[in-house]
């Protein structure tokens, strides 16, 4: 009776075993897949690669505005060594000095103060020139109106502080005297020009 068992046994291991079978796919579905396939990860790809390049357009303009205005701070810094000379300048005019000594010393602050606002220029500093422009808010800080003065209601009529601009930002508002009531004629002026070049 076990010689029967052991003869039968590997008649039944031989392919009695049902195989799962995955459903035959024709040779159009299958391109159909592949040509899917590539074409989400061509997408994927150019994805990532405008991604890349948007990374690298960041840095380098990142990069480009540290170089521009990473002396900010320092030229900041130095706005007032520049307001120092010429409030030095101011205190006496040159046909005022006497004596030699003074018109050497007055020569030489006059020299320093050339040398420094040229150095400011190659850097990108500039002092905003104020004086007799209408007033702008985005380059000057009123600090007082001045009544009877004969200019337009507006204008600049008295610079105290200087500003300065780095490269194409305002580093420091020029800190001025404006123009309050004068001729209001000007201004109908300009309105009237508007009108005439729209």
């Amino acid at each position: 009776m076990s010689d029967e068992r052991e003869e039968t046994a590997p008649a039944n291991d031989i392919g009695s075993a049902p195989e799962a079978e995955a459903a035959p796919e024709t040779p159009e579905e299958r391109i159909a897949a592949l040509e899917a396939e590539l074409a989400k990860g061509h997408d994927s790809l150019l994805r990532a690669l405008a991604e890349t390049e948007n990374v690298r357009r960041r840095a380098q303009r990142e990069r480009q505005d540290a170089e521009k205005y990473s002396v900010a701070k320092f030229a900041g810094d130095l706005l007032s060594t520049a307001d120092n000379l010429r409030r030095a300048l101011d205190s006496l005019p040159e046909d005022e000095a006497k004596d030699d000594r003074t018109k050497n010393l007055l020569a030489g602050v006059a020299a320093t103060e050339r040398e420094l606002l040229a150095a400011f220029e190659r850097h990108g500093l500039k002092r905003i020139e104020a004086m007799g422009e209408r007033f702008d808010h985005n380059f000057h800080q009123a600090v007082f109106e001045a009544e009877n003065t004969g200019r337009p209601a507006g204008t600049v009529v008295e610079v105290l502080q200087p500003g300065y601009m780095l490269h194409d930002r305002l580093l420091r508002p020029a800190m001025v005297g404006v123009a309050k009531g004068g001729s209001a004629a000007p201004a109908a002026d300009e309105a009237e020009g508007t009108d005439d070049g729209a």
